[in-house]
This record gives C-alpha cells, sequence and structure tokens, in this order.
C-alpha cells in the first residue's frame, strides 16, 4: 500500500513566514534599543541627581564654616570685607576641605553664570595669606570649577537681624560687607524635562549666628512673640 505523498510549503507560505520572522526580529531590536535608551537615560538621571546632592552638602559645608575674617581693606575709608555678596556671587572666607585645607583659610567665591545650556554656578577660592583682591588668583590661570549648569534661574539670598534683633525677610542685597550674614540660601530652578530637582538650601553661617549671641542678641522671626509676653507683645 503507498504511503500518502507529503506535502511541502508552497513559495507563498515561505513568504509570508519569512515576513513575519523579520517583523519580529525588527520589533525584538526595537526593544532591545528601547531598554538601553531608557537604561542609559535613567544611569544619567542617577548621575545628575548624585552630582546635585554633593553640590549642596559642598555648599552647606563651605557657607556654614564661613569665617569672620577679612579679605580686603579698603585705604580710603577703612573698610574691612569680609562677606562680599550679592544675587548672583559671594565672597567669603572659609577653610577648604580635606587635602586642600593646607596653608590655612581660604578666600572663596560662587558666581552665577550663563552659557549655551542655561545659568552655571562656579566656584574658586585662593589662600587667603597672601592674597591680593586685584590678582585674586596671583596669576594662577586654573579655571574655576563648574558646580551646576543647565539651571533656568537661579540666585543667592541672605538673612540677617534687624535692630529688634528679628531675622529679616530673604533678600538677594547684602548692603554690610563688614558682616556675616545669619543665613544663605540658594533659590534654583530648572526646566521641566530636566528632571533634576534642587531641593530648598537654606544655611546658617554658624559665625553669622554667633555675634549675636556674643551681645545677648536672639534669633527671633517676625511676628513671633517674645518670651513672658502675651501676642501683643505687652509683659
Amino acid at each position: 500500500m503507498r504511503s500518502p505523498r507529503q506535502r511541502g510549503f508552497t513559495l507563498l507560505e515561505i513568504l509570508i513566514a519569512m515576513t513575519l520572522l523579520a517583523m519580529l526580529m525588527g520589533l525584538a531590536v526595537a526593544t532591545l534599543r528601547a531598554a538601553v535608551s531608557a537604561t542609559r537615560s535613567g544611569e544619567r538621571l542617577i548621575t545628575r541627581t548624585n552630582e546635585t546632592r554633593t553640590v549642596h552638602e559642598f555648599l552647606r559645608r563651605q557657607l556654614s564654616h564661613a569665617m569672620a575674617l577679612p579679605f580686603e581693606r579698603l585705604e580710603d575709608s577703612g573698610e574691612n570685607r569680609m562677606f562680599v555678596a550679592d544675587g548672583e556671587s559671594m565672597r567669603f572666607v572659609a577653610p577648604m576641605p580635606g587635602h586642600l585645607s593646607r596653608g590655612g583659610p581660604h578666600v572663596q567665591w560662587l558666581a552665577l553664570g550663563s552659557d549655551a545650556n542655561g545659568t552655571t554656578l562656579e566656584f574658586d577660592h585662593a589662600q587667603l595669606n597672601g592674597y591680593d583682591p586685584e590678582d585674586p588668583k596671583a596669576g594662577n590661570e586654573r579655571p574655576p570649577v563648574l558646580l551646576l549648569d543647565g539651571m533656568r534661574d537661579a540666585r543667592f539670598e541672605y538673612r540677617t537681624l534687624d535692630e529688634n534683633g528679628e531675622l529679616t525677610d530673604w533678600s538677594d542685597v547684602w548692603e554690610d560687607p563688614q558682616r556675616l550674614p545669619i543665613m544663605v540660601r540658594l533659590v534654583a530652578e530648572f526646566d521641566p524635562d530636566d528632571n533634576r530637582v534642587w531641593p530648598t538650601l537654606e544655611i546658617p553661617v554658624l559665625a553669622g549666628t554667633a555675634v549675636p549671641a556674643m551681645f545677648g542678641g536672639g534669633l527671633r522671626n517676625r511676628g513671633q512673640p517674645q518670651p513672658g509676653t502675651g501676642g501683643d507683645g505687652r509683659q
């Protein structure tokens, strides 16, 4: 008895199978590329987030340890400058971290600028010993350190005590270079598609808060009742 003859694939079936296989391979490649792109994007975000956190901690350390040491004296007025600042920059004296602390305190400055990617934050420093305000880096051509970039907007703000010993409102104007502020903060914003967030950074300047305490002054917010008084300020 003859066995039935086996039927093979037709050319059309082979073409359909090859087309489906090609589509599946294309889908697999596209999925793989999307996964790789997402992984790299996530890694970049993690890296930039870690960089932002590092800058956050660095600024907190340096500004909180600002010292009541003058780095410039104006001969005509006798003014001893120890904190020169505005909304875009500040200059002060503080110890450097780690091995950079050799040689004593350093004059340090932070400056907001701009480039093709938006607002930038740069840091630079020079030893206080031998510091020349007219040539801060003594001919050293070392470029400043780029701490942050790609910000949409940024500004420095300061708080001090008024004549009643109360904390003033935040201001991007610092009018008395012969004293340290009580608090400093950097207000910064990134574009929504950047995915980076700048946490609130309000830094107490330890030497600045110590000075009022030496004279019996306390830190009080405006509108806060004094101890031992009623809400209207009466005994």
